[in-house]
C-alpha cells in the first residue's frame, strides 16, 4: 500500500522540504533529457535515491503497478500502423522513452510517500507557501495520502469478494460495473465519515505542526537539486 513506513534509513531522515526539491528537480531533469543517455543517468540516480530508502526496485513497481498498464499501451500502439508494414518498431522508440521517463518519476515519489510522514509533508507545503494557499495545499496533500489508500483497500476488498462469490465468471464489463459501482458508494461513506472524524476532532486550517529544521545531511541533497535543475536548463 502506497503510504509512509516507519524506518531509520538515510531517507527517512531528511528534511521533507529536501526530498521534494529533489523530487521535483528529478521530474525537471526527467522531462529536459527523453533520450537514452539522459535516461540511463537518470536511472543511475533513481536506484541511488531507492538505496537511500533501503526499498528495492521489485517493491518500488509493485506500489506503481496501477499506472504500468497505461505505460505500457502507449508505445504499443505506437507500433501499429494503418498501412504497409502495419507494424513500425522505430515508431515506439519515442513513446518508450517517455513511458520510461514517467516511471523513473513514479519510482522516486514512491520513496518520499514511503519515508515521509503525512505531517511532516503538509508543514514542508505549508512553510514553501505561505498564506491560505500553502494551508489549502497542506491539507489536501494530507488528506490524499491518507484518503487513498484506504478507498485502495476498499476496492481490492470488493474484487476479493466478488471472486468469492464466482464473480470472475461475469463478463469484463458487468465485473467492471460492480467495482465501480462498489467503490463509488465506498468512497462516499468514507467522505462522510472522514467529515465526521475531522468535527469530532476540532478540524484547524492553521494547527501546530511539526519544526522543521535543515542539517548537515541535507546540504548534499539541497545540491543535488539545484545540479538536476541546472541540467535541465543546459
Amino acid at each position: 500500500m502506497l503510504s509512509y513506513e516507519p524506518g531509520d534509513s538515510l531517507a527517512h531522515r531528511l528534511d521533507p522540504r529536501a526530498k521534494l526539491a529533489v523530487q521535483v528537480g528529478f521530474a525537471i531533469a526527467a522531462f529536459a533529457h527523453t533520450t537514452p543517455r539522459g535516461l540511463a543517468i537518470l536511472t543511475v540516480l533513481a536506484g541511488s535515491v531507492l538505496a537511500a530508502a533501503r526499498l528495492s526496485p521489485a517493491a518500488a513497481l509493485a506500489e506503481a503497478r496501477y499506472a504500468l498498464p497505461f505505460l505500457v499501451v502507449g508505445p504499443a500502439i505506437a507500433v501499429l500502423t494503418l498501412g504497409p508494414p502495419w507494424i513500425a518498431p522505430s515508431q515506439a522508440v519515442a513513446p518508450a522513452l517517455a513511458s520510461y521517463r514517467v516511471l523513473l518519476v513514479l519510482v522516486v515519489s514512491v520513496v518520499y510517500v514511503r519515508t515521509t510522514r503525512v505531517r511532516d509533508s503538509r508543514a514542508a507545503i505549508q512553510r514553501l507557501v505561505p498564506g491560505r494557499p500553502g494551508r489549502f495545499l497542506g491539507v489536501g496533500v494530507a488528506l490524499v495520502f491518507r484518503f487513498l489508500p484506504v478507498l485502495v483497500a476498499d476496492l481490492s476488498r470488493t474484487r476479493a469478494a466478488m471472486r468469492a462469490r464466482l464473480g470472475n465468471e461475469r463478463g469484463l464489463v458487468e465485473r467492471m460495473e460492480i467495482v465501480t459501482s462498489a467503490g463509488i458508494r465506498r468512497a462516499f461513506g468514507r467522505a462522510d465519515q472522514l467529515g465526521v472524524a475531522l468535527r469530532a476532532r476540532c478540524f484547524a486550517w492553521n494547527p501546530t505542526l511539526p519544526h522543521l529544521r535543515f542539517a548537515r545531511r541535507d546540504l548534499p541533497v539541497l545540491g543535488l537539486a539545484a545540479a538536476l535543475v541546472g541540467w535541465a536548463l543546459v
